[in-house]
């Protein structure tokens, strides 16, 4: 059997609470929220994982108590009314008593999706009080990057949320400009508008940085980006794979924050399997471990086991990671799918997570 009981590997699961994917199931409950939630920690428990993300932001509320945004309808149905409890206080304290670390998920520029009325918001929703803050595309509403208040008010969600609560992290996802949103006609994909726009997010994760640092510097912050950051037919740096490029499609110039240490880890999602053609798996991990070669910024690998590709083969993907270097840990995508077992993927995570993994030190800058 795999044994890695005598290194220190971070063993991470996202939670998300979008479209209540993941938590909470049950609506306006807070004693069945609380049970779900603690049989989701027990099962991973169960299973030697030692940190958790937790969307806690996920479309510009909050699942704890904020004086900036409002409560989530996640968790009652109705954006804005009070689900009867502290949803993060709670998740935050049951979480360290199994000594698992709590990393707070944010999505920084979502607004809606389906949807444009900001009518439908709660009216004390920032977006609604703020509408020269808002873009819209695809029937859905997004937070403009390149507006300067709009950079403050997401460092001040941060600020309010590592203030008032033990985190150990914030967290951001791959959703920074939507997917396919497209430059004006004539403009090129390096030109002004393009650059400028991924300096706006760069400013964004700088600030944020700060703040945190700046705050409480045991806190740690990191963004899970999409796999690919630019294909080698379109910059020689670029990874041998044929595919969307986050550096061009959702303006993510990872390469930038990792040279400046502006993160203290990052978690490109690499969610292709190991035989995937266009992006392969360890092609892919083996780039990412380049990537991060000679910087302060640790690399945890995410991977998708809600795709049965990769659930039928996360033992053997786990195991690619061990064997680079840079690669500390992982994060899986997600946790319904291993409280379903999703194509017994329970069984082969207790093959490579077959003993507690040293619970890995809050980052800090030597």
């Amino acid at each position: 059997m795999y044994n890695r009981c005598t290194l220190a590997e971070f063993r991470g699961v996202w939670i998300a609470s979008v479209y209540n994917i993941d938590w909470p199931k049950t609506l306006d409950n807070p004693q069945a929220q609380k049970q779900e939630f603690i049989e989701i920690l027990d099962k991973l428990k169960s299973l030697n994982i030692n940190a958790i993300f937790v969307q806690i932001r996920p479309s510009s509320d909050a699942l704890y108590k904020s004086c900036i945004n409002p409560w989530s309808k996640y968790l009652t149905g109705k954006q804005g009314k009070y689900p009867g409890y502290d949803p993060l206080q709670f998740m935050i304290e049951e979480t360290h008593k199994r000594n698992i670390q709590f990393h707070a998920w944010i999505n920084p520029y979502r607004i809606t999706t389906q949807e444009t009325d900001l009518k439908n918001l709660s009216p004390n929703n920032p977006a609604r009080i703020n509408p020269n803050w808002i873009l819209e595309f695809e029937n859905s509403l997004f937070y403009n990057p390149e507006n300067s208040e709009v950079i403050e008010y997401i460092a001040t969600t941060v600020y309010e949320i590592i203030k008032k609560y033990n985190v150990d992290g914030i967290h951001f996802d791959d959703y920074f400009y939507p997917y396919n949103y497209p430059l004006p006609e004539g403009e090129d994909k390096d030109g002004e508008v393009a650059n400028n726009r991924r300096e706006a997010v760069n400013n964004l994760i700088r600030f944020v940085y700060n703040v945190i640092k700046s705050t409480k510097p045991s806190v740690q912050f990191g963004v899970s980006p999409f796999g690919v950051w630019k294909n080698k037919s379109s910059d020689p740096l670029g990874s041998d794979s044929n595919n969307l490029e986050s550096y061009y499609d959702i303006y993510m110039d990872t390469l930038t924050w990792i040279k400046e240490e502006i993160v203290d880890y990052i978690a490109p999602q690499i969610y292709w399997s190991t035989d995937n053609k266009n992006s392969n798996y360890e092609d892919m991990v083996s780039w990412w471990n380049n990537a991060v070669e000679n910087s302060n910024v640790r690399l945890y690998i995410g991977q998708n086991i809600s795709n049965p590709d990769i659930a039928n083969e996360i033992a053997k993907e786990i195991k690619i990671n061990i064997e680079y270097n840079n690669v500390s840990g992982n994060i899986l995508f997600s946790a319904s799918n291993i409280m379903n077992n999703t194509d017994n993927v329970v069984e082969q995570l207790k093959t490579v997570y077959n003993c507690k993994a040293i619970l890995p030190t809050k980052f800090e800058r030597q």
